[in-house]
């Protein structure tokens, strides 16, 4: 899924009304696994001047890029951290690891041949599945406008659910974000 829907299931999710810190950290967790891919691209792009084709086809399969990936899309460590949370009893730790866990069990099925590895330390496996969020040579034509779907009713039950002006602006251009977002990965796949 794109980035932008994942903070937003994620703040659905695990957001709480009135509890800022809560809010935030599942917003977070939404973006945690992804952090990694663009910081990455951010160094490749704009400090190596690497090209973004080079990036998207070599860089992104490498296996130093994929460790990376391995790690912070990692099913079991992400499990680990929100049974603590449940635990120990944080909301704030459970709202980020749940949101980080959703992600994951979002892009689990929507990746084919993009797939990470997502049971690390155990192995290094990736499914490679037959859908796709983004191409349309699998089913990304039905995957890419339900996520907008979803992502603009999650939003309008968030607008209605809190109260806090600066979340309900948060929220709408998060919206943006995943609709330009979604637009791009259809016009250009």
């Amino acid at each position: 899924m794109n980035t932008p829907a994942h903070l937003i299931f994620g703040a659905a999710a695990f957001g709480r009304p009135g509890h800022a810190r809560v809010t935030a950290a599942a917003l977070l967790g939404g973006l945690a696994p992804d952090l990694s891919l663009y910081l990455m691209v951010a160094w490749a792009r704009l400090v190596s001047d690497v090209p973004a084709r080079v990036i998207f086809d070599e860089y992104y399969f490498s296996d130093a890029w994929m460790a990376v990936f391995a790690i912070d899309n990692s099913f079991l460590l992400w499990g680990a951290l929100l049974g603590l949370g449940v635990w120990r009893r944080w909301p704030v730790v459970t709202a980020f690891a749940g949101a980080g866990l959703l992600h994951l069990a979002l892009d689990f099925p929507l990746h084919g041949s993009d797939a990470r590895p997502m049971f690390w330390p155990l192995t290094d496996w990736k499914f490679d599945s037959p859908f796709s969020y983004w191409d349309r040579n699998n089913h990304a034509g039905i995957f890419g406008p339900l996520e907008a779907g979803v992502s603009i009713c999650l939003t309008a039950w968030m607008l209605w659910r809190f109260r806090s002006i600066a979340l309900r602006v948060g929220m709408v251009l998060l919206l943006l974000a995943e609709l330009g977002s979604s637009g791009i990965w259809r016009f250009v796949f």
